[in-house]
Formats: C-alpha cells, sequence, structure tokens
C-alpha cells in the first residue's frame, strides 16, 4: 500500500493547498454517525466531517509522531521481522489510558522499505501491531527528516540562529518538503479516523503543521499537539521565514502542551507580537482566543515508566554489571552523565569542570571518577563531528594530566550500551550531572533517581541493609526542562565552568543526611508524576478542550497554510443587509446605536476624524423622522461634537454615557452617578509611573475619566505593563466609586455605573415613557465596553408588552453578547448606507421640528 502524496511543490510555494489530491483508501473506512453513510473522498462539505462506514463504533486514541515505537528487520532471506519497541515513550504512554481504550500509531520505520512491499507491510503492521505505516519517498523524507526538521527547526527551536554562511541558509524548498511529508501523515490518520469519536495526540516539531490538514479535512477533529523540545523566544522564533505559517498551524490544534512554562510563555509571547493574539487563564487553564475557538495550553512536564526501570533493575544482568562495576571502581565516587552526542548537551563543558575540580581541589584526585555514557548522535554534521572530536580531545588531556596506572579520572563510554547497563551506572554513581546548554526536557535525573530508589533485589546485589535509606544528588543545568521540576538538585549555569566544578564538589561531599532528604523529596515527584499520569492528564485537558466542538458552528476560511476555523455559537450570524432593511422597512419607531472607534471608523486608522462618507451616511439615517440615532463613544465630549457638527439630528453619549446630548441643539447633560473626582489624584501618579516605565505609552485625561494608552508600545511588554497597571490600580482604588478595566490596548478608570448600557437603557426607557415605545433596535459596536449596550438592548427589549425588533452586531468574528456580526467597518457603513437609502431623502417637516421642540427629545429626530 503505497502512500502517495501528489502534492505539487508549485502549489506549495503560492501558498495553495485546493488542489491536494484526495485520501487513498486503501484501509477500512470508518463511521462517525450510525447508519447515515457520505463519500468520504467527495468534495469535503457537510461541514468538514466527512463520514464512512464500520460496523462498529468505537472511540480510539490515534497517537502520531515521526516513527513508530517499532523495531524492524530484513533477515537474508527478504523476509521481514517486526517488535515493540519497549523504550519508546509512545508505547510506555499506553499505561495512562484506559483498558477498553484503542491505540492506533501513525508513523513511519526507521528502515526503508520497497515500494512493492509497502502494501504487505502495511497490513501486517495494522493486523499485529495496530500501527499505519506512513511512507515517504526517500528523496522528500531526506529533505523533510535531515534537511528541514534537523537543519532549521531543530536549531532554532534550541537558540541557535541561523547566521553560519555554510549552507543552512533557509531553503524554501526544504520547506516544502515539510509540508509535504505532513501531508503524507495526514493521508494516514484520516484511512483511520472516526472525525467525531476519536482523539488524535500529535507529537514533537517533525509535525507542526498537520494539524492544518487535519482540521481542513475534519473541521471538528479533537486534536492535541505535544512539543517535545524548547520553544525559543520570540527574538529567536521570528527569525523563522515561514514562522506565521506554523504558529497558525499549531492553533489549528485544541490543545497544545509544553513541558515548562517558559517555553509555553515564549509560545504566547510569539502569538501575541506575531499574530495579534492575547490569553487569559481561565480557572487555572491557559486559553488563546483564535476565530471564535479557545486553544487550550497545558504545561506538564513528561514522567519515565517506573515499571520497566525497577524491571530493569530487577533483572539478572543488571545484578551481575553492579558487581562488575562495583568491583572496577571500588573506593571511588563515581559521577555519571548519559547524553546524545550532540552540540547541546554541553558534554564538552562537563568535561572541563571535572578537570577544573580534580585541578583545585586535589584531594580528590585518584578518588572521583566521572563515567560518561554517550549515546549515537541522532543526527550527522560538521557540528556533530566537532563535538566528538572535542569530547576525545579534552578526555584525553584530563586522563593524561591527572590519572596513573589503575586510575582514569574520565571513562568515556562510546558505544551502544543496553538498558540494564546504564541502570547499573545509575545505582552505583553518588552523583548524576546534566550539563545541557539547551534541553527540552532530559529525564536522565528521572531514572538516575529511580535507580538509586532501587528494589530489594538490587539493594542486596549493592550490599545494601533492607530498609537502610537512600540517597542521590544532582547536578542540572537551568537550561533543561527537567530543572524546574527538581528542586532538591543543584542548579547550575553550565557555561560557568568553575560553578559547575564547585556544584560537583558539593554533591559529592554533601552530608548522608542531606542527599537523603534531597533522594526523598525528588522520588516523591518522580514517582507520582510518572508517564502514565502524564498521558492521563493531557487526555483529560483534551477531552476538556473538545467539549463544546458540536455546540458551536464552524467555516473553513484562509487558503495553504493559513487555513483556519471559524467556530461560532449557532444563533451567531452575519447580518445580512437583505434581513435588517426588510425588517427596517416594516417598523416606524427606530432605535439606532453606533459605537465610533472600531465601528465607523477603523480602530488602526490614523486619522480618528469621521470621514465625509461617514458624515452623509449618519446624517441620511438622522433625516429620517423615523429614526432615533446616536453615537456612543469613550471619547470626549469636544472631540465628538466637534467632528459631528454638521449632524443636526444626531445623539452623542460621550465618555461611555457620561456626557449626553440628545442632538446639536441640546444641551449636555451629565450623569448624577459621578460628582466626586478625588481619586484621579490616586490614580494619575500610578499611571505616570507606568507612562514612564513603558515606551510609546501615554495617558489621556477626560472629564470623568482616566485612559492610559500603550498601542504605541512593544505589543508584549504593553500588554504586561496594562495588566500590571490594571492589578495595581485595583489596589490602590479598592474603596473609591471607580471600575478599573482593560480594553483594546488601553486601561481606563471611570465612575461606577457610567457605562454605554446605561446610555441605552435610558434612551429606551424615556421613548417608552413618552408613549413611542421602540419596535426596531440596533446596536453596533466592537469591543467589551459595548457589550454592556448589547446586553442591555437584549434584555430591555424582551421587557416590553411589545418585544421589537433587535439586532445587536459586534464588528469582527469573535465570541460576543451580539448575536450578529460584520466584517470590519466597511461592512458596518455598507449596512447603514443601506438603511438610509431604504428611508430615501425625505426632509424633516416643520411640524416634525416643532414636535420634537415640545417634547424635549427628538424621538422624531435622533435621540
Amino acid at each position: 500500500m503505497v502512500s502517495r502524496s501528489c502534492i505539487s511543490l508549485l502549489d506549495l510555494a503560492s501558498g495553495d493547498m485546493a488542489n491536494f489530491p484526495q485520501t487513498p483508501r486503501s484501509l477500512p473506512r470508518v463511521m462517525t454517525v450510525p447508519g447515515i453513510i457520505s463519500d468520504v473522498d467527495g468534495d469535503g462539505s457537510n461541514d468538514g466531517d466527512s463520514i464512512a462506514p464500520l460496523s462498529e463504533s468505537r472511540e480510539k486514541k490515534i497517537i502520531v509522531a515521526s516513527f513508530l515505537p517499532l523495531n524492524a528487520q530484513k533477515d537474508l532471506n527478504g523476509i521481514w521481522s517486526f517488535s515493540l519497541d519497549e523504550d519508546s515513550l509512545l508505547l510506555q504512554m499506553k499505561d495512562g489510558f484506559s483498558s477498553d481504550a484503542e491505540v492506533v500509531f501513525v508513523g513511519s520505520l526507521k528502515v526503508d522499505v520497497d515500494a512493492s512491499e509497502q502494501e504487505e507491510v502495511s497490513l501486517r503492521l495494522l493486523e499485529e501491531f495496530n500501527c499505519v505505516a506512513t511512507f515517504i519517498p526517500p528523496d522528500i523524507h531526506r529533505k523533510f527528516y535531515h534537511g528541514f526538521c534537523k537543519h532549521h527547526l531543530w536549531p532554532l527551536l534550541h537558540y541557535m540562529l541561523p547566521i553560519c554562511p555554510d549552507g543552512s541558509r533557509f531553503d524554501r524548498l526544504l520547506w516544502q518538503a515539510y509540508v509535504s511529508a505532513n501531508k503524507i501523515f495526514a493521508d494516514k490518520v484520516m484511512e483511520v479516523i472516526n472525525p467525531e469519536e476519536d482523539y488524535v495526540w500529535i507529537h514533537d516539531y517533525h509535525l507542526m503543521v498537520l494539524p492544518t490538514f487535519l482540521r481542513k479535512r475534519f473541521h471538528r477533529v479533537k486534536l492535541g499537539f505535544f512539543l517535545h523540545s524548547p520553544f525559543p523566544s520570540s527574538e529567536i522564533y521570528r527569525t523563522l521565514p515561514v514562522r506565521d505559517e506554523i504558529l497558525k498551524a499549531l492553533l489549528n490544534a485544541d490543545l497544545i502542551g509544553f513541558h515548562t512554562f517558559d517555553y509555553a510563555r515564549h509560545f504566547l509571547s510569539c502569538c501575541s507580537r506575531m499574530l495579534g493574539l492575547d490569553y487569559e487563564s481561565k480557572r487555572g487553564y491557559i486559553g488563546l482566543e483564535y476565530c471564535g475557538r479557545t486553544v487550550y495550553i497545558k504545561i506538564l512536564p513528561v514522567g519515565i515508566h517506573m515499571g520497566r526501570l525497577e524491571s530493569a533493575l530487577n533483572h539478572p544482568s543488571s545484578s551481575i554489571k553492579v558487581k562488575e562495576i562495583q568491583g572496577k571502581f571500588e573506593g571511588k565516587k563515581l559521577i555519571v552523565g548519559v547524553d546524545d552526542m550532540d552540540i547541546f548537551k554541553g558534554i564538552s563543558l562537563k568535561l572541563l569542570a571535572i578537570e577544573h575540580l580534580l585541578q583545585h581541589n586535589p584531594d580528590l584526585q585518584g578518588k572521583v571518577v566521572m563515567v560518561q555514557i554517550v549515546n549515537p548522535a541522532r543526527s550527522s554534521g560538521k557540528d556533530v563531528q566537532e563535538a566528538k572530536k572535542e569530547t576525545y580531545s579534552t578526555t584525553e588531556r584530563i586522563n593524561a594530566k591527572f590519572g596513573f596506572p589503575g586510575y582514569e579520572p574520565v571513562v568515556l563510554i562510546d558505544r551502544p550500551v543496553p538498558f540494564y547497563e546504564k541502570t547499573a551506572y545509575y545505582a552505583l554513581a553518588e552523583c548524576c550531572i546534566v550539563n545541557a546548554v539547551r534541553d527540552g526536557m532530559n529525564l536522565i535525573p528521572y531514572k538516575y533517581i529511580v535507580c538509586r530508589q532501587g528494589t530489594p533485589k538490587m539493594d542486596g546485589a549493592l550490599g545494601i541493609a533492607p530498609e537502610s535509606p537512600h540517597t542521590s544528588t544532582l547536578v542540572v543545568s537551568e537550561f533543561t526542562g527537567c530543572s524546574p521540576s527538581l528542586s532538591g538538585a543543584i542548579r547550575v549555569n553550565p557555561w560557568d565552568i568553575e560553578a559547575v566544578s564547585n556544584a560537583l564538589n558539593v554533591a559529592i561531599t554533601m552530608p548522608d543526611y542531606e542527599k537523603q532528604l534531597r533522594h526523598e523529596k525528588h522520588y516523591r515527584y518522580v514517582s507520582s508524576h510518572d508517564l502514565a499520569y502524564w498521558a492521563r492528564s493531557f487526555m483529560q485537558d483534551l477531552e476538556r478542550a473538545c467539549r463544546d466542538h458540536y455546540s458551536k458552528r464552524c467555516w473553513g476560511i484562509g487558503f495553504g497554510m493559513n487555513f483556519r476555523i471559524l467556530s461560532l455559537s449557532p444563533n451567531f450570524r452575519k447580518l445580512s443587509i437583505d434581513h435588517i432593511v426588510s425588517a427596517y422597512k416594516r417598523t416606524s419607531r427606530r432605535a439606532i446605536f453606533l459605537d465610533y472607534d472600531g465601528t465607523v471608523v477603523p480602530q488602526i486608522s490614523i486619522v480618528k476624524t469621521p470621514s465625509p462618507e461617514v458624515i452623509s451616511v449618519i446624517n441620511g439615517l438622522c433625516s429620517d423622522p423615523k429614526n432615533s440615532v446616536f453615537i456612543v463613544s469613550g471619547r470626549g465630549k469636544n472631540s465628538l461634537s466637534d467632528w459631528f457638527a454638521q449632524c443636526d439630528n444626531l445623539g452623542i453619549a460621550a465618555e461611555h454615557g457620561y456626557f449626553l446630548r440628545w442632538s446639536r441643539m441640546s444641551d449636555w447633560e451629565t450623569s448624577s452617578l459621578a460628582a466626586d473626582f478625588d481619586w484621579k489624584r490616586m490614580a494619575e501618579p500610578v499611571m505616570q509611573l507606568y507612562t514612564e516605565a513603558t515606551d510609546g505609552s501615554f495617558i489621556e485625561s477626560k472629564e470623568s475619566a482616566l485612559v492610559w494608552h500603550h498601542q504605541d508600545a512593544d505589543p508584549d511588554f504593553g500588554s504586561w505593563q496594562s495588566k500590571e497597571l490594571l492589578d495595581h490600580l485595583e489596589n490602590v482604588l479598592a474603596n473609591e466609586p471607580v471600575v478599573v478595566t482593560r480594553g483594546q490596548q488601553i486601561v481606563e478608570v471611570k465612575p461606577q455605573g457610567v457605562t454605554k448600557g446605561g446610555v441605552t437603557e435610558k434612551v429606551l426607557s424615556t421613548m417608552v415613557s413618552n408613549g413611542k415605545p421602540p419596535d426596531f433596535v440596533l446596536c453596533i459596536g466592537d469591543d467589551r465596553s459595548d457589550e454592556d449596550m448589547f446586553e442591555s438592548i437584549l434584555r430591555y427589549g424582551s421587557s416590553l408588552p411589545s418585544v421589537p425588533e433587535v439586532f445587536a452586531c459586534t464588528v469582527g468574528q469573535k465570541p460576543s453578547k451580539a448575536k450578529y456580526y460584520l466584517d470590519d467597518t466597511v461592512d458596518v457603513l455598507a449596512l447603514l448606507q443601506g438603511l438610509a437609502s431604504a428611508s430615501g431623502s425625505k426632509t424633516r417637516s416643520s411640524t416634525d421640528a416643532e414636535l420634537s421642540t415640545q417634547v424635549g427629545v427628538s424621538f422624531d429626530h435622533g435621540v
């Protein structure tokens, strides 16, 4: 069964995914709704969730990674043999799932399979191991894995900038291969997924754009992603030419997992700086609002499989090896390190620290041995070869300088080391050191702690009396993902050779009772936060993140890697001009409330004055005697009255309704809710402090409010400072009659009770009390302050004897109390123009003007 990815690299270069081939269906299809069958290979309609048949529907956990948890070997007779890879994290994490859950693995084999054998191998792996193999053409695989993954993504995620003039510049052909490979993985997932029941969990940076392919095919797919490497700061990540494409692809997942808060914080910072997204904590969960969907962030370091380690400790080979090592290093203290051979593991820095330790502590010479086990390199290249060469030369120098017959201070083991042998070294070592300059997680310290805890059988081999206390010491680089969870470890900066040397000296000379306390603390954590706990916790949060999938309507928007899902409430829809004009024409008493910034003028516009088109449309609405039109804004009364001086019949509510004017000829009314502004003397110095500390920010002083603006500040820092300012002001003004709120790049302090919702209630109640209850209410706004208006007109409208036609409309497709939305200010003006055209160009009669003067409130002119 050959996986076909007929993707055109030219299409990829243009960002067009519309011509991707349909997924080949060699494996059985699955059913999403019993008894209803549709063509999965059709046009992808029906909201993106296709349906296919299977005799029985059963929820699956589909685990997708670059490689399957399998060992594969072909003998001389051409017969394939396969076995489970017991060391694979993917296989071990099954313990975190319920026993009745079906787990399917999707990934590649670590060996090449001829095209003529792929179908046979695929069927065998599916039947025997529940594994779905992806076969990537050799040229694409080379460019995907060894090219883009290892030469672009992996170094960048580990904080290495692409500044080397040695051919490692960004190559778009490698990016195209990366996308092609991810598309092949998506094809394989589609072969086995039941999109309404199954959960898909994608692992690591090799498959960062896979969520987009799956979300494009199945809009409501239940999708989690976990990054096992670091995520760099935005200053590093932003150098990647395809940075936005990868961020948007990850946001097509429902839950994104990271090992540490730092990695999650960097990711959120990138989303803020590059995509303009903000995040908030919801009952302990971090959530990003993205196109109506909440993308949750999970922070949880992975653990180890306790049972496998304990089994290895009890294996006869481990006991034999322990006695052998014990005899070889009798009377010496062992320091152990286990690392892959790569430039980020800091092996050479570790050896330099050992050299410094022996040089400045002569009493330790002949008593301390550093055993460095080197795992095979996962990639090749000049950097790896140079790191290996430096490791060997440093080892030889140290042994020549401090060694003597029968004593080698550094023992370098550069060969495949069986698991039982590693456990033996862990069990014997006084100290374990992880000195990586950058590492996603690194589970070596966890394994060391469990091995030092031992088992009764291992204790017997070591000659330790039953119930004897166990000890361990750790020296851990602060740049590894495991560092935050190991509070009893000695944390070091690996670049500071002297500090690492001193840490090692402290670790091996520490009193036994302190070693015991540190060990017990670590063992409690490691044993309770094992691999099963990690898998179970992630899956529980994924289920929680997907709970409302079928309570919302979904639309696919965007092309190529910009594809995303717009997810909105079933009652939330775009406001049709034809629909509202129809209601407008059949009504006779209309109240229209319009926000200003972000509604009738663009939020990002440098020119804040209304355009001639806006003035014309407003006057067109106000000229209809059936209309009462209001501009409701947070801006000051002077600016608004100057800008709309040509609109005689327009009502204006300034500063969120603190000032109110019914028409241009009316006097300003002031709210009676606030008369004392002594709080300004307390709030302004606090705002001034943050203004001085935040370049690009400024204070706007209104008659009733103070506003701190940060739209011209650094986006990330400005957002951070606004949250701090909000908290600071709430504490300072806790006993004052004011509210402190955050808006779009502002923090505002205003009197309690002064809201835009109060404006709408006052206008509507006045209309009712004058015997002219409205039968049509339109309210359009774009930000949080406008939500008060939406809530007010929906509540007030339902309380009237004759329920009016109510249209609460937000600008932008986002969660809102409004039932309608328009995309932007262009749509708003088009809608208002449609209403003005429906009113015609009739001028107001003198009788109307006289009546408005008698009433005192211009219901016929625009309240």
